[in-house]
C-alpha cells in the first residue's frame, strides 16, 4: 500500500478525501459491513502472505469507488450520467481517471 499512499499524498484529493471516503460506502450498515469485510480480507492476506503485488482493486471495491466518485462529483458529471446508453450511476470513472486520488494528476 505504500505506493498508493505516497500517490495519494501527491494528489489533489489529499486535501478533500480520505481513503475511507473513496473506498467505503458513505453511510449506514453498508459502510460497517464493508469495513468488516475489508478488515477480514486484508488481515487474512497479510497473515497468509498471499496478497497480490501490485495491489489490485476488486470489482466490488471498484464499484464502491465509482459510486463515491459520482457522489462527490455529481454536479460536474450530471450531463454524462444522463446520456443515452449510459445507465445512471454506471459510469466507470476509473476507465479514464485510473490515477485519480493516487497520483499527481488526481
Amino acid at each position: 500500500m505504500n505506493p498508493q499512499y505516497d500517490g495519494w499524498l501527491k494528489s489533489g484529493h489529499r486535501h478533500t478525501a480520505t481513503c475511507v471516503e473513496c473506498h467505503l460506502p458513505h453511510t449506514g450498515i453498508a459502510k460497517w459491513a464493508a469495513k468488516a469485510e475489508h478488515g477480514f480480507r486484508h488481515s487474512l492476506a497479510f497473515t497468509l502472505q498471499n496478497f497480490k503485488e501490485p495491489i489490485e482493486i476488486t470489482p466490488r471495491d471498484r464499484d464502491m469507488v465509482r459510486v463515491n466518485c459520482v457522489r462527490c462529483h455529481e454536479a460536474l458529471v450530471h450531463a454524462i450520467l444522463d446520456t443515452a446508453g449510459s445507465p445512471r450511476g454506471r459510469l466507470d470513472c476509473l476507465h479514464c481517471h485510473a490515477g485519480a486520488g493516487h497520483g499527481a494528476g488526481g
